[in-house]
């Protein structure tokens, strides 16, 4: 089943837009949109995901570079890993494939490479990966606090990776390819730091390798770049000259080369007298020397005349072929297709006609080629047949990967989410004469854990190994898919209900056998399984995996590692289905931006003033105010909280620039923000769009979120006072033994839990904490803020205890923006007459 993959052609020439179209029309494998400038582009990519893009470079108001870092932005429907494949009328080759890799282009196509575009095309599917302009980096520092700030320098330029020692390097540098390499080569550090350059170069000869030294003996800087070192940079040294010396580095062989190009095109055109002198007698060699076999036919269809090239393609000598059929040479399945052809010519019936088959070379293999036949008549009754034939095995090769990249998910190697559709559509159809089918869908236990905390890399390895266990278990002639991150699905054709189910008990118990393994440890996993059946009375493919996916999250409520089958009348699926309905409408809430946020003020003791206020967000569907208890959950259900998160963060920072009045605000994160590696972009870019001073801005994540990921927690707080933001811990003091937490955590800021606060004056135990909390962060030089004072009391207490700041309707419910101002002459007088 063949499936369409969306490319979307962007060129302000008809012409051009024609002549991809037509590189690519016999491959039957795109669904082409094409639009005329970049404007369109954009506007159609706002609204839907292509698979590819080709593009010009001069194509509207923003040309082809820039059109190419707005997909990389990410900022788009379409992912921003989508392929680009940037099209020219000639360039130089160096420059610009070295300007394509810092726009994240994946190939540039001449007018001349035209005809390779399907197998380009190929290679760029099959290499679908993250792309990023920054270029790679290998830093070698032993001082780790070191390494941290030079890594931090050079973050927007390069990806760094981090070794100590000379000999994780040098594993490093076999396994990967790098840009440059940074040697810290100070003497007492890394020892041998020639010896280390000297295997660099000699594994990679142009290797860029920068170098700091400590020293003002001149000789010694000397030796350096006689040794092949690229450059090298003195301690004391600047963040500026650090980036500016690696990134010409790392880019010096592309100038080399560069220039190398640009001097052998102009004395090329120098000397272009002769060079037109030299391609007429290319020409002529054309003529005489054709790659292109060319046949004659006689009436009964045997080869009269016959070129060099013949043998060239096909190993058989021309002259012994001479007077042989040419369907003789045709493999068993295009012999008939050719006779046929031949026939139908020289009966007149066509004048032409143009096959795709495969002919035998003489050593046994077959060999793909387009044979072009038109008819020649000799004389008013004799007619015979021309043929051109062309080796297309490369392409079609370039063809068959495709359609296979259309089909299959490049990770596991299984059928993809496009073949499932299709698939399931298929069965939904085939239900007569009471034939069944059963539908599994399967989502790997906790795996968002294992990517967090052991990485991508590792995660891929678990998804992999997981394909391979299920292929064990699922039989030829049903269907196993990945549907997209640690989903995939089981198509099991003509079965019962009970044989559904062992299959799908059979799944779990061979992922829950396994022992997965890394560098120090095992460990297992498990996998949760829901099923539906196919059959006369189900067959809406729609229906049928809305069903499955409930039955699924209903065996992971039930405790995963576990098959549910889907029944209407089961209670648990009936909540489930019920649950699954409000988190859409949920999810629909914050893309349509339906948010509603308040603000609650948080008084100063010292300054007899409010300080700044916390944002609450609320959500407004169906004209009815939704708080964080009814719809977190929901989103916490589907893991999609980093949508809540954006949402949050784009809303608050524009209420903050569109009323003043909000001084400096706080904005809850969830828990999910560490590993949402799109927020800290977001943040840098919504307070930059909206102009609003970072300083006016607090994050605040709650003590349990910070300490189950601490050095994430302390990773995020070191970027975002970067940014210049500030940071504090929400709801501290659940837990008395993280106060030793506190002190590893930069953060400004830390938020007494309010169950201490509202019980503190008779609990002496709540008092005591209180008052613990409050000491232990003035002594690690950070504010505190008291939760829940409600009632005066409790207010004068805080104040005399010495917390800096109270939060709790004492002060203030939370208000909305517009009614800030009404409010805060009252609470100010309030609070300083008491």
């Amino acid at each position: 089943m063949a499936v369409q993959l969306k490319l979307l052609i962007l060129d302000t020439s008809l012409k051009q837009r024609n002549i991809i179209k037509n590189a690519l029309a016999h491959l039957n494998v795109f669904k082409v949109l094409e639009v005329k400038n970049s404007d369109e582009a954009l506007s159609l990519l706002k609204k839907q995901a292509v698979d590819l893009i080709i593009t010009g470079l001069n194509v509207g108001n923003i040309d082809g570079w820039r059109f190419a870092r707005m997909i990389r932005s990410g900022l788009l429907r379409t992912p921003k890993n989508t392929p680009i494949v940037l099209t020219a009328s000639n360039h130089f080759e160096r420059i610009a494939d070295t300007t394509a890799r810092s726009y994240g282009i994946d190939a540039v196509v001449t007018e001349q490479k035209m005809q390779q575009l399907p197998q380009i095309l190929a290679n760029v599917l099959s290499s679908h990966l993250e792309k990023s302009s920054r270029l790679t980096l290998l830093l070698i520092e032993p001082n780790q606090l070191q390494a941290d700030e030079i890594s931090l320098y050079l973050k927007d330029t390069f990806i760094v990776s981090q070794v100590t020692n000379a000999k994780d390097a040098m594993a490093l540098f076999q396994q990967n390819t790098y840009s440059i390499i940074l040697i810290n080569s100070i003497a007492q550090l890394i020892p041998c730091a020639e010896d280390l350059v000297s295997s660099f170069l000699t594994a990679k000869a142009n290797q860029a390798i920068v170098t700091i030294i400590d020293t003002d003996d001149a000789n010694v800087a000397e030796q350096l770049l006689l040794s092949g070192v690229s450059d090298f940079i003195r301690v004391p040294y600047s963040q500026p000259l650090l980036n500016k010396v690696c990134d010409q580095a790392a880019r010096r062989e592309d100038f080399m080369v560069s220039y190398a190009e640009f001097a052998s095109k102009v004395e090329q055109l120098s000397q272009s007298q002769q060079r037109y002198k030299d391609l007429f007698s290319a020409h002529q060699r054309i003529l005489h020397h054709l790659n292109t076999v060319v046949i004659e036919l006689d009436g009964q269809g045997t080869i009269r005349f016959i070129n060099p090239a013949w043998e060239a393609l096909l190993g058989h000598d021309f002259k012994s072929s001479l007077t042989k059929d040419l369907s003789q040479f045709c493999i068993q399945e295009f012999k008939n297709t050719l006779q046929n052809s031949i026939a139908a010519i020289l009966s007149g019936q066509f004048a032409q006609q143009t096959l795709q088959l495969q002919l035998q070379h003489k050593l046994g293999h077959p060999i793909w080629v387009e044979c072009r036949l038109q008819s020649i008549k000799s004389d008013k009754t004799r007619t015979s047949i021309t043929a051109s034939i062309d080796n297309i095995h490369e392409r079609k090769q370039a063809e068959f990967q495709l359609q296979h990249l259309a089909l299959h998910d490049t990770l596991t190697g299984l059928h993809n989410r496009h073949y499932f559709d299709l698939s399931l559509n298929q069965l939904c159809k085939d239900t007569l004469d009471n034939k069944q089918h059963a539908l599994l869908y399967i989502d790997l236990d906790h795996f968002k854990v294992i990517n967090d905390s052991l990485g991508h890399q590792q995660g891929d390895i678990v998804l992999k190994k997981a394909a391979k266990l299920f292929q064990h278990v699922i039989t030829e002639g049903h269907i196993l898919c990945r549907i997209g991150g640690d989903e995939f699905a089981v198509l099991l054709q003509d079965i019962e209900l009970l044989d559904a189910y062992a299959i799908a008990e059979d799944l779990c118990q061979s992922i829950e056998k396994y022992q997965f393994k890394t560098l120090d440890r095992d460990y297992s996993m498990s996998c949760s399984v829901g099923l539906t059946m196919i059959s006369n009375y189900n067959k809406d493919a729609n229906e049928c995996l809305k069903q499955s996916d409930i039955a699924l999250y209903v065996a992971k409520n039930r405790g995963r590692n576990l098959v549910h089958c889907f029944s209407a009348s089961d209670d648990d699926s009936e909540k489930m289905m019920s649950k699954l309905a409000w988190t859409r409408q949920v999810r629909l809430a914050l893309e349509q931006d339906q948010i509603e946020l308040h603000f609650q003020p948080i008084w100063d003791f010292k300054q007899h003033k409010v300080a700044y206020f916390e944002t609450l967000l609320r959500l407004r569907i169906n004209d009815e105010l939704i708080y964080p208890n009814q719809f977190i959950p929901p989103l916490e259900l589907i893991s999609d909280m980093n949508l809540l998160d954006h949402s949050v963060v784009k809303t608050a920072i524009s209420n903050a620039a569109h009323h003043p009045i909000l001084n400096k605000i706080a904005i809850n994160l969830s828990a999910q923000a560490f590993s949402d590696e799109g927020l800290l972009p977001l943040i840098e870019d919504t307070l930059k769009h909206y102009k609003v001073d970072p300083k006016r801005i607090v994050f605040e994540i709650t003590e349990s979120a910070s300490i189950s990921n601490l050095t994430a927690t302390r990773t995020m707080i070191e970027h975002l006072k970067i940014l210049g933001c500030g940071f504090s811990i929400d709801d501290f003091g659940t837990g008395f033994s993280t106060f030793s937490y506190l002190k590893q955590l930069p953060a400004d800021q830390v938020k007494i839990d309010g169950s201490f606060v509202k019980d503190m004056l008779n609990d002496p135990i709540d008092l005591a904490l209180v008052k613990a909390i409050k000491d232990i962060s003035h002594s690690l030089n950070k504010t505190c803020v008291a939760e829940f004072v409600e009632d005066l009391s409790t207010f004068n207490a805080l104040k005399d205890i010495g917390v800096d700041y109270a939060q709790g309707y004492l002060i203030s419910k939370p208000l909305k923006a517009q009614d800030i101002a009404e409010h805060l002459k009252k609470i100010t007088l309030l609070k300083t007459a008491n």
